[in-house]
């Protein structure tokens, strides 16, 4: 029996970026809202990995300061950005990081 190549979540994502740049924005916030429910860095780099290579991953290293190599160790899975770099990235998509109260239960 054959297995077939299938795509990998991020290259699905990546993919489906490339061909909808306007739900960049709705995934962001998506990503945003999952991160402060489960607290899943990893996948938070993972999906700021993909949109870095939808606009461009050598483009964003530049307008950020970094080189290419150095942003993908950032945003890879074992990366340790610095919350400076955290939010040079979300700079260069034309976001900031900012704080809201949780809701007491």
């Amino acid at each position: 029996m054959k297995y077939k190549n299938f795509a990998t979540l991020d290259e699905v994502e990546e993919r489906y970026l490339l061909s909808n740049p306007n739900q960049i924005d709705v995934y962001l916030e998506h990503i945003f809202e999952e991160l402060a429910a489960n607290g899943d860095v990893k996948a938070t780099l993972a999906s700021l990995r993909n949109i870095a290579k939808v606009k461009g991953m050598g483009e964003t290293a530049k307008q950020i300061g970094m080189t290419r190599q150095g942003l993908q160790k950032a945003l890879s899975p074992n990366g340790n950005p610095t919350i400076a770099t955290f939010n040079k990235v979300l700079n260069s998509f034309g976001y900031r990081l900012s704080i809201a109260k949780i809701a007491t239960r």
